[in-house]
């Protein structure tokens, strides 16, 4: 009986062990609610990212990767809860998410707590890399201030009046805030900003008001709408006829879902995060070939900052040499690593993934489901000055 019983603990034990050896990943995400779509293209994208970058093995120098999922239901006081538990009670080695960036800044605190690494992706406010930031949080995905630089050189030029719409919470205050000060010294100016609850569906309030502070100024006159999720506000004022004032509606990149309205907007220019057909490189390549695969579409907006994280993980732990927080810090400021959108490096002062960005001009075609954002140029990382703002 007795060595029954200490083959069966030996047993245990063993189990145990390669239990602990796994590299384990918490994923800690809004999978139901309105950003469900961003949520669901973060994570087929991050599950590619750790594929590839592990050569389809979904090990690291022998260990399993084992990712767990969390559903923050898109509420600040759930990420946070949801983090807690994933570093104390599964004992991740690191955290991934989320997709709010009001859920994001309940959560980083938490990193900084049990000194855990949480690397943001697909969150953007600028706050979560600047005044909210501490040295344990990352961020794969780009900030405010990226999209904001990218949409000031395509929106630009002498005498340009702009007004702005948004979100009212950290994404649309921090993302204006980002743009007027990307628009300095461009000679475009803002002459009238608008923030509405997030949830809004009818924009025509807003709208007036807008029109009302713009329709008797002189020169190029364009609203830029900054959006995330659903109400459609591009078509909503575009139904309310802004042309009569000889105003342009502009905005940024989104997903091909939300990419189909933009067929009211031919020729529209604006700067993207990413788009399937604009990068060029081996990594992309993969992405896209395996996505159609595997999903029978091109991968979207999102999927290819999935894939851009889970890249990031595996490259920063083998660089590691393990998971301990301290040597994946070291190992992480000033990384680059190779991406479906090219080169990308964590600047080592506020842990930003440096990257490309895309200048495009809106081409509609008939055989193809949603609006076509042509490449007018790239944006390098040289042409692109992003500001540090945790300093």
């Amino acid at each position: 009986m007795k060595r029954i019983f200490a083959a069966g603990l030996v047993s245990t034990l063993a189990l145990a062990n390669a239990a602990l050896a796994d590299i384990t990943i918490a994923h800690v995400y809004g999978k139901t609610g309105p950003f469900e779509a961003y949520a669901k293209q973060s994570h087929d994208g991050l599950m590619m990212g750790l594929e590839y970058a592990t050569g389809g093995t979904m090990e690291i120098n022998g260990e399993k990767i084992v990712v767990i999922e969390k559903d923050t239901q898109l509420k600040p006081e759930n990420g946070k809860a949801l983090l807690e538990e994933a570093y104390g009670d599964d004992e991740v080695d690191l955290a991934i998410g989320p997709v709010s960036s009001g859920v994001a800044l309940a959560m980083l605190p938490v990193a900084a707590e049990y000194e855990k690494i949480l690397i943001v992706h697909p969150a953007v406010a600028d706050s979560i890399t600047g005044e909210n930031w501490n040295r344990y949080i990352f961020r794969t995905g780009r900030n405010s201030s990226q999209d904001a630089v990218a949409q000031a050189i395509a929106m630009a030029g002498d005498g340009v009046k702009i007004a702005t719409l948004a979100q009212d919470y950290a994404f649309g205050r921090d993302g204006i805030a980002a743009f007027r000060e990307a628009l300095e010294g461009t000679g475009a100016e803002i002459v009238h900003e608008e923030y509405v609850p997030t949830d809004t569906t009818d924009f025509t309030a807003a709208g007036e008001r807008i029109f009302n502070a713009m329709k008797d100024l002189e020169g190029d006159k364009k609203v830029f709408v900054l959006w995330a999720g659903g109400g459609n506000p591009m078509g909503k004022l575009n139904a309310m006829d802004p042309g009569r004032f000889g105003i342009e509606l502009a905005t940024g990149g989104n997903i091909l879902a939300a990419l189909t309205g933009y067929k009211e907007f031919p020729g529209m220019e604006g700067a993207i995060y990413y788009y399937y057909e604009l990068p060029d490189n081996e990594v992309n390549d993969w992405l896209v070939e395996q996505h159609q695969a595997r999903f029978g579409s091109p991968p979207d907006f999102f999927t290819a900052g999935g894939m851009t994280t889970g890249i990031a993980v595996v490259e920063a732990i083998k660089k590691a040499g393990s998971t301990d927080t301290e040597a994946l810090i070291s190992a992480m400021e000033g990384m680059e690593w190779m991406t479906p959108k090219g080169m990308m490096k964590f600047r080592a002062e506020d842990h930003q993934a440096l990257q490309s960005m895309y200048h495009f001009k809106i081409r509609v075609d008939d055989n193809v489901e949603w609006a076509v954002p042509e490449l007018v140029k790239e944006l390098t990382i040289d042409d692109l000055p992003i500001p540090i703002r945790n300093q």
